[in-house]
């Protein structure tokens, strides 16, 4: 996103930049510290750490962890309480000193089994331990360092904060952030009436989901084929999004086809039998809710079978207990949208088919100082004009990002080359565009890079919305050079009468005539009107203070909960 989690306004940073990206948020405000703290994303998953001749098994996880940050909060709470942090206590100084040398734990470098009853004595400022999905991290370290302050780290002390955490970001890699930070491992207590007896075959693999009463409203799947291809057919038992809800991605023999059905997502998962072709085809039936996928086969004749069933093959789970999945894209270009933004164009590897729907965002990831970094960002079009010519069939990547020259991420993604690559998750959030379809008047509010959900959601409200009768922009900015294709809106505006956009700077030049000042009370009464019989609907996307101030505002003027939506981040 310079999307929907890059959003700059007078105060811009690089930690604003993760994403506006759904649904409501937990009232749990308890770890969004260490989810803030973490805001840095990931660093590779490790299988053990020795200490002296023992040796502490340490499992992988699947990240990102369960409970997104990317969800769009209808009333507007972002769960983020930033506090100004002290003089070199950034991100990348955190970075810097946990890799200095220096002990961290407190134990020398040794890795030790944790009782329940120990995790509880570290329970203070200096002396402050926690536990996520069973292992134990000494924070007391960390407290500077932290975005959301100690007080926030401190309602996990002494305490298992996992189902917290999980709530709030599914996209933070606390073992990166936290490394040489953990103590250990939580002792398990186990008793022979719990032990199931052995088997020869082994244990079965836990059920991660119990299936639902009526079986037959999980989606199956079918297989046919010919000499030349091979034909796999999704039967979802429901009526299809007509926007982006299947992902297929081909590598190396290994089919993945996820497809994902509201806050659900179904799996095949396969290493295919016999040798494909690198390309392939989905198509999408969505009235009837049938999905084809067609591959052809390097050698003619017949196969016994599809292929051989890996991880997580024919699941229906909730869509956040997924592990996001990574692809690699190609920089092919990089074109400049003003002083210091510019939109990446990225194309998908060849074997994978996704197409990103209106207000979803995606996921980048990248290795810096040692440690992987995870940033999400909303997609646009190559330009407002782009949607015109069936853009829905672009298999590239628009992302307008923003370059902040102190940030982590952005500086690294400026210095790609063309042919780089760039690793980009699946369409992510939350976000519907169900409660606009008998909307008549669509009012859109962006601070700085806040803009880029607004401009799919632009087109798409003055193209495939019938009832829309009036779609406004305001755009608030700090200068004149910071806004975002203003020739393209200004285009727009005076080609199409559904459309106006207005904007606000807060630190104009003398020539500028336009509005001025911040987000207030009288400047949104003048803006959103209310026509006698309309419908109208209000989205938000800015930093998280403008976000709060300005749903704060909208529901003074009365504008109720289903009427309001703000991208957080």
């Amino acid at each position: 996103m310079l999307g929907e989690n890059q959003r700059d306004s007078d105060e811009d940073s690089e930690d604003d930049e993760s994403e506006r990206g759904s649904r409501k948020r937990p009232n749990v405000s308890s770890f969004t510290t260490l989810l803030n703290s973490l805001i840095s994303g990931f660093l590779p998953n490790w299988g053990c750490l020795r200490s002296g001749n023992n040796m502490l098994n340490i499992p992988t996880q699947a990240f990102p962890a369960p409970g997104s940050q990317q969800r769009v909060a209808p009333s507007g709470q972002s769960g983020r309480n930033k506090v100004a942090l002290k003089p070199g206590h950034s991100l990348m100084d955190w970075i810097r000193f946990s890799k200095s040398g220096k002990d961290l734990t407190g134990l020398r470098g040794r890795l030790i089994e944790v009782t329940k009853e120990e995790l509880q004595k570290h329970n203070t400022r200096d002396d402050c331990w926690t536990c996520i999905r069973g292992m134990v991290y000494n924070v007391t370290p960390y407290m500077d360092y932290h975005p959301g302050g100690e007080e926030e780290l401190m309602k996990a002390a002494g305490m298992d904060g996992t189902d917290l955490f999980d709530q709030v970001h599914r996209w933070v890699n606390y073992e990166s952030m936290l490394k040489e930070c953990l103590v250990g491992r939580m002792a398990t207590i186990t008793t022979k009436a719990a032990m199931p007896p052995p088997s020869a075959m082994g244990l079965a693999p836990p059920q991660l989901l119990a299936p639902p009463p009526d079986k037959d409203s999980r989606p199956r799947y079918d297989w046919f084929q010919t000499d030349v291809a091979v034909h796999l057919v999704v039967y979802a038992k429901r009526k299809i999004p007509s926007s982006g809800c299947t992902i297929v991605d081909l590598k190396g023999g290994v089919l993945r086809l996820e497809v994902l059905l509201g806050k659900m997502s179904y799996m095949i998962h396969l290493s295919l039998a016999d040798e494909v072709e690198g390309n392939l085809e989905a198509n999408t039936g969505f009235s009837v809710g049938k999905i084809q996928i067609s591959i052809r086969k390097q050698a003619k004749g017949k196969w016994t079978s599809l292929g051989q069933p890996l991880e997580s093959h024919n699941t229906f789970l909730r869509k956040k207990d997924r592990a996001l999945y990574y692809r690699d894209c190609v920089l092919v270009s990089k074109t400049e949208v003003n002083h210091n933004s510019h939109v990446f164009r990225l194309q998908l590897p060849r074997g994978t088919v996704m197409h990103v729907p209106v207000g979803k965002h995606v996921y980048l990831k990248a290795l810096i100082k040692d440690t992987e970094v995870v940033r999400p960002y909303t997609p646009v079009d190559q330009s407002l004009a782009a949607a015109s010519h069936n853009s829905s069939q672009e298999s590239d990547l628009y992302l307008m990002i923003k370059v902040y020259p102190d940030g982590v991420f952005t500086p690294h993604l400026s210095s790609l080359h063309i042919g780089d690559c760039v690793s980009i998750s699946g369409p992510e959030g939350t976000f519907s565009l169900r409660p606009l379809h008998d909307v008549t008047h669509l009012y859109l509010l962006a601070a700085g890079t806040g803009f880029t959900p607004m401009a799919r959601l632009i087109q798409q409200a003055l193209q495939d919305t019938d009832t829309m009768r009036k779609t406004k922009l305001l755009c608030f900015n700090r200068r004149e050079e910071d806004i975002l294709w203003r020739c393209e809106l200004d285009d727009l505006a005076a080609n199409t009468d559904r459309f106006q956009v207005e904007y606000v700077l807060s630190d104009p030049c003398d020539s500028w005539s336009g509005r001025t000042g911040r987000v207030e009370e009288s400047m949104l009464e003048e803006f959103l009107t209310r026509p006698e019989g309309s419908k109208c609907y209000v989205c938000v996307c800015g930093p998280t203070a403008f976000t709060e101030i300005t749903i704060g505002l909208l529901k003074q003027q009365g504008f109720s909960e289903e009427e309001l939506h703000a991208f957080q981040g």
